[in-house]
This record gives C-alpha cells, sequence and structure tokens, in this order.
C-alpha cells in the first residue's frame, strides 16, 4: 500500500510556475476576477479571462505587500490595473513572515460608499428638497 500523499508546497523562491495552478484555482473561484501573484524571490503571475497571460509578472501592491507583510486595499499608481482598486494579501510561512502575496482586483472597492451616500444626499436634496424622508405627497413622483 503507498502511503505517500501528495503535496503541493508554496515557498518564497517559488517560481511563477509553482504558483500558476493555485492562481488560476482562485481565479476560477472568484468568477474569473483578475488574480496575480509572486513569491518574495521571484516574479510570479497574472491570470485574466481563464488563462495565465504573463509569467514574469510583478506589481507595485505585490512588492509593497512583500515589505509591509499586511493586506491592503488600494488602487495601484502603475501597471495594468493602474487606478483601479485591488486587495493583496501576503503568504506568510510559520514565523509569520511574507513569502508571497496574491491579490484580485476588489469588486467591492469599485463602489466607494462614503462617496455614494455624499452623492446620494445631495441629489435627494435637489430632488426632494431639504427633508431626508419626503412625504408622500412630496416624492417626486408625486410632483409629476
Amino acid at each position: 500500500m503507498d502511503t505517500a500523499m501528495d503535496q503541493y508546497i508554496v515557498s518564497a523562491s517559488s517560481s511563477a510556475r509553482d504558483l500558476a495552478p493555485i492562481v488560476v484555482c482562485i481565479h476560477d473561484l472568484l468568477g474569473r476576477l483578475p488574480v496575480t501573484a509572486r513569491s518574495r524571490d521571484h516574479p510570479g503571475v497574472r491570470v485574466e479571462d481563464g488563462k495565465v497571460v504573463d509569467e514574469g509578472y510583478t506589481g507595485p501592491i505585490l512588492e509593497e505587500v512583500l515589505e509591509e507583510n499586511a493586506t491592503l486595499r488600494v488602487r495601484p499608481p502603475s501597471g495594468p490595473y493602474k487606478g483601479i482598486p485591488v486587495v493583496v494579501a501576503p503568504v506568510r510561512d510559520e514565523e509569520g513572515r511574507a513569502i508571497g502575496a496574491i491579490g484580485i482586483v476588489d469588486v467591492t472597492g469599485i463602489f466607494d460608499l462614503a462617496g455614494f451616500m455624499e452623492q446620494n444626499t445631495v441629489i435627494r436634496r435637489q430632488v426632494c428638497g431639504e427633508d431626508p424622508c419626503p412625504l408622500p405627497s412630496e416624492s417626486p413622483a408625486a410632483k409629476r
């Protein structure tokens, strides 16, 4: 009887090819949102539309996450995702050191809730007047 277990090891020196199966899996799990990853020591992969589109990928946020060892939710200043909200998290070893980073396009970050609420308040004031909760006779439908 064979007692050997299949295993997959991610390390600080993992190559793009080592990371690709995990990144493609995450990409599929997230409804094919773009996913990027790299190890601490080597550039990694960028996956879009069901395939690896770059096997030498790095980005400013992946690098920052590796350096800071902290999750970041930002809009990158450069690269293919410039200005698009992303969330990038570190992959840590047993001692808590960042050995890699994985990032996704952050669909929740596309909607800036505070900005939306501020715009909504301005629009409601324009349409409904100063009262934030108009009476039925004050609603836009009643004014037609």
